[in-house]
């Protein structure tokens, strides 16, 4: 069955910086293109970066757009979220999702 599992967070301060990874299986996962979604207390949902099956088109929204990069390695099912410049509005669990498939998430909590 399709599974994603999240790694890389943790506790940082502002300013500083995570690479999260999503290690996929399940599924044909260079055929797929592949998102970033997080979610902080007490807010939805928001997508934050979505890659192409190619990585040829990133897609990222305002609010990460600069600091963030989304890629893929599809030798190594594996989709990444570089995080830098961190900011404590960036707290949040951060899941990785293809279609109606998600991973459990991962805590990135930025604070000093």
């Amino acid at each position: 069955q399709v599974r994603l599992v999240e790694s890389g967070g943790g506790l940082v301060q502002p300013g500083g910086s995570l690479r999260l990874s999503c290690a996929a299986s399940g599924f044909t996962f260079s055929i797929n293109a592949m998102n970033w979604y997080r979610q902080a207390p007490g807010k939805e949902r928001e997508l934050v970066a979505t890659i192409s099956s190619t990585g040829g088109s990133r897609y990222y929204a305002d609010s990460v757009r600069g600091r963030f990069t989304i890629s893929r390695d599809n030798a190594k099912n594996t989709v990444y979220l570089q995080m830098n410049s961190l900011k404590p509005e960036d707290t949040a669990v951060y899941y990785c999702s293809r279609r109606e498939n998600w991973g459990q998430g991962t805590q990135v909590t930025v604070s000093s």
